[in-house]
């Protein structure tokens, strides 16, 4: 195997070691501010439906704060949203470079998208479902599992397997700007000295990324899909 990786891409070959290292650092910058930005923005989502002027517990307020500060951090463009945060960061993180450096600006990244992502997903859900809920005495908390969440488990697996492929975008980004990774890998090693190869077996590992994301995504809201017309199937015939 490594006889053929050195005659296709001898550059790469050159550089495994930084290679692989950078593939992990990828693996961090993904998982680490993904798995943060998944429960803040499902959290700040779920906040937006249920306070929301027609919602179940309408608060104006905490709505107005919460949507104004997505707005915000959603109209920065992400380069610029890493210099912006990079006190802040060093302050949380005590530096603003390499993989630390990057969790903080790639959850402030990623957290607006994916909150407007599952509020779109919660307020389409039938609103027969939750007044027959609200009607048969379910309690908030109650309505939010059971109903919003419940029924939208496929379209929550597709927003969310957006969001994670966007998040790789993200990371490679972050990468070009000293964070590390295989976006700095590519650009250091790659372009900066001109060594084709490299570049091109970057672009595959990121596209072969996604297409396991998008696959594992597309798989898991088929099967949640089929699942809930099957019991609403045996539902209806009882």
């Amino acid at each position: 195997m490594s006889e053929i990786v050195k005659a296709l891409a001898p550059n790469l070959y050159a550089y495994r070691e930084r290679f692989i290292l950078s593939c992990t650092q990828t693996a961090m910058l993904f998982l680490i501010p993904g798995l943060i930005a998944f429960v803040i923005g499902m959290l700040f989502g779920v906040i937006l439906t249920v306070t929301r002027k027609d919602g179940i517990k309408p608060n104006i307020l905490l709505f107005r704060v919460i949507d104004v500060v997505v707005n915000v951090f959603r109209a920065i463009p992400f380069v610029i949203l890493l210099i912006f945060l990079i006190p802040f960061t060093r302050l949380i993180v005590g530096t603003s470079i390499g993989v630390k450096g990057a969790v903080i600006p790639l959850i402030f990244g990623c957290v607006p998208f994916y909150t407007r992502q599952v509020e779109t997903v919660l307020v389409n859900i039938d609103r027969g479902k939750i007044e027959a809920a609200r009607a048969m005495g379910t309690s908030v908390s109650g309505i939010i599992f059971r109903v919003y969440l419940h029924e939208a488990v496929p379209e929550l697996i597709r927003v969310t397997t957006i969001t994670a492929i966007s998040l790789i975008g993200l990371t490679t980004m972050a990468g070009a700007v000293g964070a590390g990774g295989i976006g700095s890998f590519a650009i250091n090693y790659g372009q900066g000295q001109h060594h084709q190869d490299i570049v091109n077996v970057c672009v595959i590992v990121l596209l072969i990324s996604v297409c396991v994301l998008q696959g594992v995504g597309s798989f898991l809201a088929r099967k949640t899909t089929n699942r809930a017309l099957i019991t609403h199937y045996h539902g209806s015939e009882k």
